[in-house]
């Protein structure tokens, strides 16, 4: 099934049928749901909900855990999508990952990671409701206006007499406060923003606008690097999301640079890859694959009645590929999708040799198709697939601490820029890589008690945080978290 490995992937992978444009493969065997003859009602909400059911009822991952719901009692398809797969919710199975989006926008985002918005991704402290700029995108006017990674933004308002506290915006409304706080992700969206550069820096009062801009997956400053280890050397790669299709270019340049420099230990950095394109995440699996090729670098499995589907996809030849001895992934819970399946699908080949370094991942081993209502703009994305590695090893939905041989727990220094050798994750990479000794990430997701005693023991006092998401997150929101 080509289909489910070629596409867009919203945690793990999805396909587009072939009239979503932008990059789109063929619908699965037998065709996606067909599109009806455009009429006057062709649009209206039961429309949408009869489109919507016809895809869950024929190509739901978990058919047992779709509920009865009756459409006249919601206002909204996506309240009435939450309502149908609420079972498997429940489960921890389909956490908002069966969503209804527009296909213009979708689209978009693969085609050049087109998106409007300050180009910053926003995460906030839990425990003391703070907000942080993680990571600023370059050709963006936030970083333009001074927001980079370690800023604190203190205060939001749409002029300098109405700005309102984030302390006064968590308290009165939680991170949906601040979200909304922000505005419309719509260019020429103007907010004051008094913000603190690093932790003593200046408090500085500025106007940043909304605007159009193209994501780089791989940033000029510290995408990819190979870094100094002693007499060692270590390949790094940040990658931002697998979302935008220029990313394989990206990589194959970067594994390029690697193979000629002779590099065979890697940091793998994707802690806050929420996932994106499964063929992007095949084909950074094919530069890890010299001598591996043809041999199962994942299988794609579907529910009882659509196993004609099931596909299995092997090592293919990449001209830059390397054989790595040795791997480090860093990762937190932002690290979904096709980043995790990047991780377990190396399982099999290096065992001991990898780890998991930072925290652990979201827990995402399925993924979505996509069937559109093109003449509504409408994208249904619905959970259809579960994806495994060479061992049938997929069932991570408390994320990958659980099946990776190696973890080692690290904070996420926001003071240092990411690719510095000393920043917290990246420095207890390099510790692994050296053979020497961590303390393990522990094992249960959302275990917190267990989590702040491994905290203190390790003598981590970075406070843990969460990407600022709208209560109702939307493809974007999923892919790159925290994007704003």
């Amino acid at each position: 099934m080509n289909a489910a490995r070629t596409a867009l992937s919203t945690i793990l992978a999805c396909a587009l049928v072939s009239c979503g444009g932008g990059g789109s493969s063929p619908p699965p065997t037998g065709g996606g749901t067909p599109t009806p003859t455009p009429t006057s009602s062709a649009c209206a909400l039961r429309a949408q909900q009869d489109f919507a059911d016809s895809v869950l009822n024929e190509w739901y991952l978990f058919p047992n855990l779709l509920a009865v719901a009756n459409p006249a009692s919601f206002n909204d398809l996506q309240a009435y999508l939450d309502a149908r797969v609420a079972p498997a919710r429940a489960q921890n199975r389909d956490r908002f990952f069966t969503f209804a989006t527009s296909i213009a926008e979708e689209n978009a985002l693969i085609n050049s990671g087109s998106s409007a918005g300050f180009g910053i991704r926003l995460f906030y402290d839990t425990n003391a409701n703070r907000v942080f700029v993680t990571e600023a995108f370059e050709g963006a006017n936030g970083l333009a206006a001074g927001l980079d990674r370690g800023t604190e933004i203190t205060a939001i308002g749409t002029a300098s007499n109405n700005l309102q506290s984030v302390a006064s915006l968590m308290a009165s409304g939680g991170p949906q406060a601040v979200v909304n706080a922000l505005g419309p992700s719509t260019a020429g969206t103007a907010r004051v923003l008094r913000f603190i550069q690093q932790p003593g820096g200046p408090t500085i009062e500025r106007t940043v606008t909304k605007s159009d801009f193209a994501l780089d997956p791989l940033s000029d400053r510290y995408g990819a690097l190979v870094l100094n280890d002693g007499s060692k050397r270590v390949g790094y790669i940040n990658l931002r999301t697998f979302i935008i299709a220029d990313a394989s270019a990206q990589l194959r340049a970067a594994f390029g640079q690697f193979a000629a420099q002779g590099v065979t230990e890697l940091i793998i950095d994707l802690r806050y890859n929420g996932g994106g394109l499964v063929e992007v995440a095949d084909i950074m699996g094919d530069l890890m694959g010299k001598g591996r090729v043809g041999q199962v670098w994942s299988r794609t499995v579907l529910r009882a009645s659509k196993t004609a589907e099931n596909e299995t996809r092997l090592f293919r030849a990449e001209a830059n590929a390397i054989t790595p001895t040795r791997i480090a992934f860093i990762t937190t819970n932002a690290s979904a999708s096709a980043s995790e399946l990047v991780t377990n699908s190396m399982i099999p080949y290096l065992g001991s040799n990898m780890a998991l370094v930072g925290g652990n991942t979201f827990g995402k081993p399925v993924g979505q198709f996509g069937f559109d209502l093109p003449n509504c703009d409408l994208r249904v994305r619905a959970v259809a697939f579960q994806t495994v590695n060479a061992n049938d090893q997929g069932e991570y939905f408390t994320g990958l601490a659980s099946v990776v041989p190696n973890t080692c727990r690290a904070g996420d220094d926001i003071t240092r820029p990411l690719g510095d050798p000393r920043e917290a994750s990246i420095a207890a990479a390099l510790d692994f890589l050296a053979g020497r000794t961590c303390t393990p990430i522990s094992g249960a997701k959302g275990d917190v008690a267990a989590d702040a005693a491994q905290r203190a023991r390790v003598g981590l006092d970075l406070p843990e945080r969460q990407p600022l998401t709208p209560a109702r997150p939307g493809a974007g929101d999923l892919e790159i978290p925290g994007l704003f």
